[in-house]
């Protein structure tokens, strides 16, 4: 609270700001006096929120605790699992610890359960070699040995296939570039879809993609996004095994190969979302989510992907509380179960609360492990740059103040994207995240703590700004709205190559008015 003097410096200040207005009675200007007053002590209080919130999540906390737990104790979260119900609880634990007002499970089902059986991948013939292997997460079984030849099929492409003369009945091997950049993560995603139609086209066995990585590293991706069992049995195989092969067939050599991979396939199975609130002081029924994902695969134990995340929205959620500001808006933390296999935790939370979807002023959504936060992609919304540039001019310190426009698919704000709402998923410097993505290297020690507690701070902030916002930073977009935008970004290209556009066209995802 200002005290006496700095009120009548405010009053001088809208006597020589406001001359223009001049000749004007004194009630004017003491109510001049009187706004300009307000305004300052609504700017100090949001200065002296974002220093106590800031400051409040630097401090000690227990999200190393909390995150060696998740990662050490409980391990690789996949959905249907038993590892993925105790990670649920640990998110349920974790929220009261940090005095949420309120936590709820809210379960949903995935369409089928799926864990992999023991692969067995062996060169037999003329030279005799194992192959380091993994399946790809959700592919069918092969439970009984398969013998088949194995083709060599470059990096995949048309002419590659055509090359390679007939696949009928074979393993084919593709090529994987190095992933060394984010672009470098995105191709290997986007083209993946059209190795495997050609593969499936030419009624081969098997497809086997060379790991992106060296030194052996293995590493769990999916080409089923919706639950549901793969179109053919798919595998990594270690990138020295994948050169080896190659380099034996450029020479002239036809391999032959057996393959046994027993991978458990089972029914729909139920997993759940964990969602806790602080409540709002002024507008209880509007909502700002903070959100990552709680499920990761499971070679590793999820540190980067995405359990670090996971325990930053608790500590996040801890930080505000503890600040003692109260927020307009009601923020809600979520942990979303089941993003790797489609974001399907996000897509079930959206669909089950249909009806707040106009209430909703924002998303926003950690999704890439410990490198550093540079700020904030806007998905697209160039509209709301000017409202969310100011808010996030406290995080100058931590370097997390730049803002894109960009959109893409691939973590839990996708949904929400889709449905008109704003949403911001954070920025960040790639660090160690892409040579442990996914892989069985993905572990509590490659977590940078104090870095961690960085991203709190700034995912704190951040939300609670736009939580206490006088107003929203942006409107929900028309369906005609999002369509302009997904052109525009290119996110349109991206649903074509990976699935989702023909449920958008439909109108079976998305804002269908």
């Amino acid at each position: 609270m200002p005290q006496r003097g700095e009120g009548m410096a405010c009053y001088g200040l809208a006597k020589r700001e406001f001359s223009f207005l001049m000749p004007c009675t004194m009630k004017t200007r003491v109510l001049l006096a009187v706004m300009l007053f307000l305004l300052w002590g609504v700017s100090a209080l949001g200065q002296d929120a974002s220093q106590a919130i800031i400051d409040g999540a630097l401090k000690p906390s227990a999200i190393e605790k909390q995150l060696r737990t998740l990662t050490d104790e409980i391990g690789g979260r996949v959905p249907g699992t038993p590892a993925m119900d105790k990670a649920v609880q640990w998110g349920v634990a974790a929220f009261k610890e940090a005095g949420a007002d309120s936590v709820v499970e809210e379960p949903f089902t995935i369409p089928q359960s799926w864990s992999e059986g023991e692969t067995n991948f062996q060169i037999v013939a003329p030279v005799q070699f194992k192959v380091k292997a993994v399946s790809f997460a959700w592919s069918p079984a092969i439970p009984t040995p398969l013998n088949a030849r194995v083709v060599f099929v470059g990096n995949g492409g048309v002419e590659d296939f055509a090359k390679a003369g007939s696949v009928a009945g074979a393993i084919v091997v593709a090529n994987t570039d190095m992933l060394k950049t984010w672009d470098d993560l995105f191709a290997e995603y986007m083209n993946a879809p059209g190795i495997i139609d050609r593969a499936v086209k030419g009624k081969a066995a098997v497809v086997a993609f060379l790991a992106s990585r060296e030194h052996a590293v293995l590493y769990r991706h999916s080409h089923s996004f919706d639950g549901r069992v793969d179109v053919l049995p798919i595998l990594t195989v270690a990138r020295e095994d994948g050169e080896r092969i190659a380099r034996l067939q450029q020479s002239g050599e036809k391999l032959q190969a057996r393959l046994v991979m027993p991978n458990k396939v089972g029914g729909p199975a139920k997993t759940a979302n964990v969602v806790a609130e602080i409540r709002g002081s002024e507008l209880p029924d509007e909502y700002v989510i903070l959100g990552a994902h709680l499920d990761s695969w499971d070679l590793g134990t999820g540190a980067l992907d995405d359990g670090c995340n996971s325990a930053l929205v608790v500590d996040a959620l801890r930080a505000i509380k503890q600040s003692g500001a109260k927020p307009r808006r009601t923020i809600r933390f979520i942990l979303f179960s089941g993003e790797e296999q489609g974001m399907l935790g996000s897509r079930a939370y959206v669909a089950q609360h249909r009806a707040e979807l106009d209430k909703i002023a924002a998303v926003i959504i950690f999704d890439s492990g410990i490198g550093k936060v540079t700020g904030f992609s806007l998905g697209g919304r160039s509209d709301v740059k000017p409202v969310v540039t100011p808010m996030v001019a406290p995080l100058n310190s931590l370097g997390a103040t730049t803002l894109t426009e960009d959109a893409s698919w691939g973590t839990d704000n996708f949904d929400f994207l889709l449905e008109g709402v704003p949403t911001l998923v954070a920025n960040q410097e790639t660090g160690n995240y892409l040579v442990n993505y996914h892989a069985v290297s993905d572990t509590f020690d490659k977590v940078d703590i104090d870095q961690l507690k960085k991203h709190a701070a700034i995912a704190a902030w951040t939300t609670f700004a736009i939580a206490n916002a006088p107003d929203r930073i942006g409107a929900r977009q028309t369906r005609e709205q999002i369509g302009e935008l997904m052109k525009r970004t290119g996110l349109e290209d991206q649903m074509r190559a990976l699935g989702g556009w023909d449920e958008w066209e439909k109108g079976s995802r998305g804002r269908n008015r």
